[in-house]
């Protein structure tokens, strides 16, 4: 399925089969796409580059379809990478997989300040649901590492 370029955000480099390799929904995803565009808020003069997920009902291009500038997906990128190594190296030691007296996990350092990384102790069900987060980290352990080992070596190639 094409997507479409005659919306606000303007495609240009494109996934157009990313439903076939969309996670434990492959095959069956409302996603049909990934781009790297123009973004749909550019003003004139100001061109940003952003991200979109492409989502299609069957029937129309949804509005459930997300687009974010890039560092906004980089940024997400870390919090996800920076959580699973909290999980896979550090969870096990509290009781509750964290410690309610200090649940930051950490402090990353960006753009002068830093991006908290923390446990949601205002989840009134955080003790249920910090674990179904952590089995669901495990169950996904290979899905995920299919694609931190495929990020790492173009990391790599880049110079990171």
């Amino acid at each position: 399925m094409k997507i479409p370029t005659s919306l606000k955000h303007k495609p240009v480099i494109v996934s157009e089969n990313y439903e076939q390799v969309d996670g434990r929904y492959a095959a069956e995803s409302d996603a049909k796409g990934l781009s790297l565009g123009l973004a749909q808020w550019n003003d004139r003069g100001k061109v940003d580059i952003s991200a979109k997920v492409w989502r299609y009902t069957g029937e129309k291009w949804s509005r459930q379809s997300e687009e974010l500038p890039l560092h906004r997906v980089l940024d997400l990128a870390i919090l996800v990478t920076r959580s699973m190594l909290y999980f896979r190296e550090e969870a096990y030691r509290n009781k509750n997989l964290y410690d309610p007296e200090n649940p930051v996990i950490d402090r990353v350092g960006l753009q002068g300040d830093a991006m908290t990384v923390a446990v949601c102790t205002d989840n009134d069900k955080i003790n249920e649901d910090i674990k179904l987060f952590s089995q669901a980290l495990s169950e996904d352990d290979e899905l995920n590492g299919e694609r931190l080992s495929m990020l790492s070596r173009i990391l790599k190639d880049m110079g990171y």
